[in-house]
C-alpha cells in the first residue's frame, strides 16, 4: 500500500434499500479519509443483473403477498450454518465473478454489509485465494447466523447485546466491535426543532408525527397508520413520506385531500434529517437503518407494521431496549400515540434509553478500524 490511497472493496446487495445505502455511506467515508473506495452489487454485478431483477421480484412479491413465507426462510436460515448442504449452494454464487474482480482490482480492505458476499469471500478463502483483511458490517439489530463465518476478520455491530449475542454463538468477543449502523453524516449533526418545523412549514404549537416506510418496498402499513390519524380527535400534526412508492403517494394524497393541514404526504424526500429534527416521535416499521437513523437523531420510535424476519427481529431489540413502543393493531396504535401525546415523560425517558444507543459517528468509528487495525484483527482471525 506504499505510495498509493489504500483501495477498499464494499460489498452489497440490493435486497430493501439500506443495505446499499449503508454501503454509500460507508464508501463517502472512505473516500474522505483519503481512500479509494468502490462499491460491487453482489447479485447484479457478480451473478447476473436479470438474476437479481428476478431474485428480488421473488423477495418483494413474497414480502407483499405472504411475509410469513418471508418470516419462515428467515428462521430457517437462522438455523443453519453457512456452510449447510441444504442452502444449495446459495453460498458460491458470485465467488469466480469476485475473485476475478479481486484479482484485477487487489483492494487492501473489504467491507461487506449483506451476508451472502460474506458467504462468496469465505467459500475463495477455503480454495486458497488470499483474502485481504475483511470487516462485516451489520445492517440489522440481529445477531442473525448467516452473517457469522469463521473466517470473517472482524465484527461491527449496531449494540452491546448483538455483540453478546455473537459471542453465544462462538464468535471471539475481540473480533467484535460495537460501532452502530453508520448512518449519514448528516446525523451528527444537532438539530433546532423550532427552525426545522418552520422550515417544514408545519406549526411550533402542535406536536408532529412522522410517518415512514424504510424498506423503499411499500411495504408497511403508511395507509393504515394515515387512516387512523385522519380519525383521531387529538391536536396533530403529520407528515407522511411515501418514498418512490408513487402509487401509494398518489392513494394517500385522495386520502388526505381536505385534510392536508393536518397531515402532510411527501414522496422520495432527501432531508430525512430536517424531518426528523422536527418531530415529536416516528411511525415505521422496524427496518436495521431506519432505526439508527432515528436512534442518531433522538426521536423515539413508534414500531408499527413490521414485517416478519429482520424487521420483527429489530422491533423485538427495540423494544426490549427501551428504544421505541411497539403497536401491532391500528387500535393499538391510537391508543399508544394517545399515550405518548398525553405523556411527555414517557417520550423523556425513551430519549434517555435511546442516548445510550444512539452512535451517529458509527461510519467514521467503522473508517478508522478498517483502516487503522487492519493487521490486529488478521491476527486474531487466523
Amino acid at each position: 500500500m506504499t505510495g498509493r490511497p489504500p483501495r477498499v472493496l464494499v460489498l452489497t446487495a440490493s435486497y430493501g434499500s439500506g443495505h446499499n445505502r449503508v454501503a454509500q455511506t460507508l464508501a463517502d467515508e472512505f473516500r474522505r479519509a483519503g481512500a479509494v473506495a468502490s462499491i460491487l452489487d453482489h447479485f447484479h454485478d457478480l451473478v447476473h443483473p436479470g438474476f437479481d431483477r428476478a431474485s428480488r421480484a421473488l423477495y418483494y412479491a413474497m414480502l407483499r403477498r405472504a411475509p410469513v413465507l418471508w418470516g419462515a426462510a428467515y428462521w430457517l436460515g437462522d438455523q443453519l450454518s453457512v456452510t449447510s448442504p441444504l442452502l444449495l449452494g446459495f453460498n458460491r454464487l458470485g465467488a469466480r465473478k469476485l475473485r476475478r474482480h479481486m484479482l484485477a482490482q487487489a483492494p487492501d480492505h473489504v467491507v461487506s454489509v449483506h451476508p451472502t458476499p460474506v458467504a462468496a469471500l469465505s467459500v475463495l478463502r477455503s480454495r486458497g485465494m488470499p483474502i485481504p483483511p475483511h470487516t462485516t458490517v451489520f445492517t440489522d439489530f440481529v445477531a442473525h447466523t448467516q452473517w457469522i463465518d469463521p473466517n470473517v476478520d472482524r465484527y461491527c455491530v449496531p449494540a452491546e447485546e448483538i455483540a453478546h449475542d455473537l459471542t453465544a454463538r462462538g464468535v471471539p468477543r475481540e473480533r467484535v466491535v460495537v460501532t452502530g449502523v453508520p448512518v449519514g453524516q448528516e446525523f451528527a449533526q444537532a438539530t433546532d426543532r423550532a427552525a426545522s418545523r418552520l422550515a417544514l412549514g408545519l406549526s411550533p404549537r402542535l406536536p408532529v408525527l412522522l410517518l415512514m416506510d424504510g424498506s423503499g418496498g411499500g411495504f408497511g402499513r403508511l395507509e393504515d397508520a394515515t387512516r387512523k390519524l385522519l380519525q383521531m380527535e387529538q391536536p396533530l400534526q403529520a407528515v407522511v413520506v411515501t418514498g418512490r412508492e408513487e402509487a401509494l403517494e398518489a392513494r394517500l394524497r385522495r386520502l388526505v385531500a381536505g385534510n392536508e393541514a393536518r397531515v402532510k404526504v411527501c414522496g422520495y424526500v432527501d432531508n430525512v434529517r430536517q424531518l426528523m429534527g422536527a418531530a415529536d416521535f416516528l411511525v415505521s416499521k422496524a427496518g436495521g437503518l431506519t432505526l439508527a437513523e432515528a436512534l442518531a437523531a433522538e426521536l423515539p420510535v413508534i414500531c408499527f407494521g413490521s414485517l416478519p424476519g429482520q424487521e420483527a427481529r429489530n422491533e423485538r431489540f427495540a423494544a426490549m431496549a427501551g428504544v421505541a413502543l411497539v403497536a401491532s393493531s391500528e387500535a393499538q396504535l391510537h391508543r399508544v400515540i394517545v399515550a405518548a401525546l398525553r405523556d411527555p415523560v414517557l417520550l423523556w425517558d425513551i430519549r434517555d434509553r435511546i442516548r445510550m444507543y444512539r452512535r451517529p459517528h458509527a461510519a467514521r468509528s467503522i473508517v478508522d478500524l478498517v483502516l487503522t487495525q487492519p493487521a490486529v484483527a488478521r491476527e486474531r482471525a487466523s
